[in-house]
């Protein structure tokens, strides 16, 4: 070690800078590990005349930078300003050294583990040189599955432990040929320092699960399944991915058929940006994110007409989640040197069996995928943390994540507010996430999946337990839902801490707020499937006050009975009998209502209104997903569910298309004028919010006023996509009422808008 090992002596002997020049530490936090952040230093300091030393040391990357003042100031501008392509600075700190040693070089020195902030890089996509390689002939890493170098490659899937060095990571299991190890210690390569590298010659190797072929022949014989239509599972950077012909509508029934997802929509793989503008139109700002060295699924408008992607990859909706292969294996799909004519678009969704995490090992996807799949082309390269695709939606000309995993999972999130402490929150029951608080730092966990199977409740010990150790945490306290039956709530008891119980909504509001890193007090809009609340009843349509040290309940929408427990998730029918009974009073008028709007048949709607009257498997709920459902029953458009979030998004889609439709013919003078004409009349009157007469509610939306506007229409012959668009603009006016009406009693300004159905 230089000057990091302790005191040591000035040239001068009496505390005068050596040779009129100075001496600094630096040092930077962030993603300044696995990205090569050590030789771009060297380099910036050769550059500018520097002698000093780098080092990792786990948290923090330290520099000791010696030279003239103009020197050293322009190599700390150096830093900053050209980083490695894969880095993230959050912070850099500068002071100078009073009694510096006399360095005669600059070093690149070991790492070492110290205690501190940790930042975990996330995996990174190719990058276009080694992809450049990978595809030379003349290379020698030509059509390598595993190419890397220090801008790309898997970080947080492989690693063991910090400080990110080759022993800590799977890698470990496959010591560098002499080229590849000339390669790492070389300050002047692109792979000095890229823990992963690894060649032909002696890296990771790709082949058949339960078959003989590897290397090449396992490449050639996938690529034949894919093209003859059928399907294959392929081990990637974070799990493994089901994989078909995603302009062949037979391949991608087959594959609905086995994996019995009717109705879902798949992520589909494209060979590159100028097959997506075949199929998606895409802004400069999209193609920048699809692109770039996260690569997420986007979720992207269809182009109108034949574009050769089959409707049944996303049936019935307006939008398709595409990305670009980010793996070299996923590049070697589509392109290879064997003669085999490959679509540009392939089916590439996660591999697993419904509920189920994504499959990481042979052990487990022989299990849950070989009756799935033709066949399963798998590698020897551990995955210690599983990650499931991002996925980002775009709003305005500006993405917002739905989900967020690889390429971005675990960077922190960093709040203002003062906070020291370390935290563990376990997540919700559906989708799960868990996120881990250190000081003021929130780093959230890559996807994990739906607690309903065990599985995944496994996955999920299992990640609390390697994140934890990665982050170096021992929490005082873990954070869970209020819902005592939720299986993260099990896993939170089961970790042996003390335990904090949240309310599922107050929850969304201070997640949106830590997001955006607000500390005032809000107005919170909640607005989600289904919650435990305070009373014992079912929440999931709010209104808060919030901040960070706790909530009182504003308002929500009306109440209505949910009848049915669960499956009434699934069948939004149940639910429009119920908002229809209780808008009716009346038995036989909801009867002959739901007879005529063809919901279910007179003994179904008898039993579920007994049942809501005597309390039978019914609770009182104040569910906005529920509203969702329900609505989009009553209008025709989905009696039910067969993945979360169908009826209602359905619903969305309804309306955006009649909205679109509007649009075009606006377009015209004469429809113009009758369109204005008529514009009072397409959307329910907001009637404002009513009084709540019972519990810590001061107000109520008055949603069952716009069911019955609905209901009325409907069975009056209006169209379907007219009143869905009526109902969103309704509710949204009824939003935007209560919140005016929370501003007069609070005074508060801000509003946080979270929760599912936002």
């Amino acid at each position: 070690m230089h000057a990091a090992a302790g005191s040591v002596e000035t040239a001068a002997g009496n505390g005068e800078t050596y040779g009129a020049e100075i001496t600094k530490m630096i040092r930077v936090y962030g993603i300044v590990q696995g990205v090569g952040f050590r030789p771009t230093v060297s380099r910036h300091a050769m550059a500018r005349g520097i002698r000093g030393s780098v080092s990792n040391k786990g948290p923090y990357v330290e520099i000791f930078a010696q030279g003239k003042q103009q020197d050293v100031d322009a190599f700390i501008a150096d830093i900053g300003n050209k980083p490695p392509k894969r880095a993230a600075i959050l912070k850099l700190l500068e002071e100078p050294v009073e009694e510096p040693e006399k360095f005669t070089q600059f070093d690149i020195i070991e790492s070492e583990k110290t205690k501190g902030e940790i930042f975990v890089s996330p995996d990174i996509a190719i990058c276009d040189e080694c992809k450049a390689e990978m595809f030379d002939p003349e290379n020698r890493r030509y059509l390598h599955p595993f190419i890397n170098c220090t801008c790309c490659g898997p970080r947080l899937t492989i690693l063991d432990s910090l400080p990110y060095d080759r022993e800590r990571t799977s890698m470990k299991e496959f010591p560098m040929c002499p080229s590849c190890a000339d390669e790492y210690h070389n300050p002047d390569t692109r792979r000095y320092d890229a823990q992963p590298v690894c060649c032909n010659d002696c890296g990771p190797e790709v082949y058949l699960a339960g078959r003989e072929e590897r290397g090449r022949e396992a490449i050639t014989y996938t690529r034949k399944i894919i093209a003859s239509g059928g399907i294959v599972a392929i081990k990637g950077i974070g799990g493994f991915h089901l994989c078909c012909d995603a302009t062949s509508e037979e391949a991608v029934q087959r594959l609905r058929q086995r994996k019995r997802r009717p109705g879902k929509p798949f992520a589909v793989m494209a060979q590159d940006m100028e097959a997506v503008k075949k199929i998606c139109k895409v802004s400069e700002e999209q193609e920048k994110i699809l692109t770039g060295h996260q690569k997420p699924i986007l979720l992207l408008d269809k182009l109108p007409g034949e574009t050769g992607l089959c409707e049944s990859i996303a049936p019935g909706n307006p939008k398709v989640g595409v990305m670009l292969p980010y793996a070299p294996v996923q590049l070697l799909l589509f392109h290879y040197d064997d003669g085999i004519r490959m679509p540009g678009l392939l089916v590439m969704t996660s591999g697993n069996t419904s509920g189920a995490p994504i499959c990481r090992d042979d052990e487990e996807a022989a299990e849950e995928l070989s009756y799935l799949c033709d066949c399963i082309l798998s590698h020897n390269r551990k995955i210690r943390i599983r990650a499931d695709d991002s996925v980002m939606d775009f709003y305005k000309g500006e993405p917002y994540m739905i989900r967020r995993s690889r390429g971005y999972a675990p960077l922190p999130f960093m709040v203002s507010t003062p906070w020291k402490g370390q935290v563990i929150a376990a997540g919700g029951e559906l989708k799960n996430t868990f996120c881990i608080g250190v000081d003021n730092r929130f780093y959230p966990s890559p996807y994990v999946g739906d607690l309903e199977d065990l599985r995944t409740v496994k996955a999920l010990k299992e990640t609390i337990g390697r994140l934890e150790t990665l982050l170096e945490v021992q929490p005082e306290v873990v954070v869970c839902d209020l819902h005592p039956k939720y299986n993260s709530t099990v896993v939170a008891e089961e970790l042996g801490y003390p335990i904090v119980k949240m309310q599922h909504h107050y929850a969304h509001i201070l997640s949106c707020m830590a997001e955006n890193d607000c500390e005032e007090k809000v107005i919170g809009v909640s607005f989600d499937g289904t919650g435990y609340g305070t009373d014992g009843t079912i929440w999931g349509g709010e209104l808060l006050v919030a901040d960070w040290q706790g909530f009182t309940r504003l308002g929500s929408i009306e109440p209505f009975v949910q009848v049915g427990g669960d499956i009434s998730a699934k069948e939004g029918w149940r639910i429009a009998v119920s908002l229809i009974w209780q808008n009716m009073g009346n038995l036989e008028k909801t009867l002959d209502t739901v007879r005529k709007l063809g919901l279910c048949t007179d003994q179904e709607a008898k039993v579920l209104v007994t049942m809501a009257q005597r309390k039978i498997n019914a609770v009182t709920s104040t569910s906005a997903g529920r509203l969702f459902d329900g609505v989009s029953a009553i209008l025709g458009i989905r009696r039910a569910s067969t993945f979360e979030g169908e009826a209602s998004t359905a619903l969305e889609f309804a309306a955006e298309a009649w909205r679109k439709q509007r649009e075009m013919q606006k377009k015209n003078p004469e429809e113009n004028l009758k369109i204005r004409m008529s514009e009072k009349e397409d959307i329910p009157e907001s009637t404002g919010i009513s009084e709540a007469s019972e519990d810590e509610r001061k107000f109520i939306l008055n949603t069952g006023e716009i069911v019955a506007y609905l209901v009325r229409a409907r069975l009056a012959g209006e169209d379907p996509g007219k009143l869905a668009y009526g109902f969103h603009r309704a509710l949204a006016d009824e939003i935007l009422a209560a919140c005016g009406e929370a501003e007069r009693q609070t005074g508060i300004r801000k509003v946080a808008l979270s929760g599912g159905v936002f």
